[in-house]
């Protein structure tokens, strides 16, 4: 490929994702012709300031995995832009990506399987230094690794040990210890904690927020868990059948939701509060499929406030006071009421 373009001077994030599509072809018959796509990411637009944490929520099946997966291009795309440091990501070759590996990192959800059982914990958490040159020698090497250990709460002289011997909590920890080894300046968390205890996982998430404070990182929080993500966010993307429908700031985000979906998610939070609780749901039925997502709106199958241009028309992402919609009802007017005669004023 070509010399790399830099991103516009303006650009601020660390990481700035623009358009970014990801589809799956859909094969059928004996001569396995594309018979359709699963749009598992479909115009996807992100932003994270360096030091900052956006927490990327949805359902499962949403495709907010296939987004982490596309930035690190552990999956190629077929469009967007994925700025980092000022360069686009997804116009590197493989010798020209390589460099930037060892910036963005990932923690993945099930720490058993991405840990290789046959090697301990010494060689798990030292491979991406050995291939990123890190360190002069073994030895030195073997102390980083005691160092690392020690940042994650782990004892130095477990590094012996083997995956099998840890705890879930424990081997967690070593899956950090091993992103963070290389010194990265992004780590994608993905659905880093939901397969631990509830207890466990505020302990994971205090030390990824101490880590993030000692160590000025950043983090891509992907998770369907709206209940972890005030904790540990500073911004929250909402993601729905491939495509983003909130976005904001946390508090101001859980404070004032402007899209149904958002205040689906948010009332089925465990609450305490009986007012909360008795609130009607506003998600119904189930989510439809990437490969055929619904016309227009694609949450208007599922949303109690829909109305009549919602299946014909697919609406943009509007602004609103904490950050972006994409509803109808979020068009710059307050009510329903307003949009409605929006819709009916532009059909006639």
């Amino acid at each position: 490929m070509s010399a790399q373009p830099e991103a516009p001077p303006t650009a601020q994030p660390l990481l700035r994702v623009e358009g970014l599509r990801t589809w799956f072809p859909i094969k059928a018959g004996v001569l396995r012709r594309t018979v359709g796509h699963v749009r598992a990411v479909d115009d996807v637009d992100l932003e994270i300031p360096a030091g900052r944490t956006l927490a990327l929520v949805g359902e499962s099946g949403c495709g907010k995995t296939t987004v982490g997966r596309s930035i690190l291009r552990l999956v190629e795309p077929q469009a967007g832009h994925v700025w980092f440091e000022g360069v686009d990501l997804l116009g590197l070759d493989p010798g020209a990506l390589q460099p930037y590996r060892r910036k963005l990192q990932v923690v993945f959800q099930d720490p058993m399987a991405s840990l290789d059982p046959r090697m301990r914990v010494r060689d798990i958490v030292a491979e991406g230094m050995r291939s990123f040159g890190i360190g002069a020698s073994s030895a030195e090497r073997t102390e980083r690794v005691a160092a690392m250990l020690s940042r994650v709460q782990l004892d130095p002289d477990q590094m012996w040990r083997y995956p099998h011997e840890f705890s879930g909590g424990q081997r967690q920890r070593i899956g950090i210890a091993r992103a963070l080894a290389v010194e990265p300046r992004l780590v994608i968390c993905d659905e880093a904690i939901s397969a631990l205890d509830v207890s466990i996982q505020a302990q994971i998430l205090n030390l990824l927020r101490d880590l993030q404070d000692e160590l000025g990182l950043t983090y891509l929080f992907i998770t369907h868990d709206l209940g972890v993500v005030r904790y540990l966010a500073d911004s929250v993307a909402v993601m729905y059948v491939g495509q983003i429908v909130e976005t904001g700031e946390t508090e101001q985000l859980f404070r004032e939701p402007a899209h149904p979906y958002t205040r689906g998610l948010l009332a089925a939070i465990p609450s305490v509060d009986p007012e909360r609780r008795s609130a009607a749901p506003q998600v119904l039925g189930d989510v439809p499929s990437p490969a055929n997502p619904p016309p227009g709106c694609r949450f208007h199958t599922r949303c109690a406030e829909a109305f009549e241009r919602c299946p014909r028309e697919a609406p943009a992402l509007y602004p609103v006071a904490h950050g972006a919609s994409r509803c109808f009802l979020s068009e710059g007017r307050g009510s329903a009421d307003d949009a409605k005669d929006s819709a009916k004023r532009d059909r006639s």
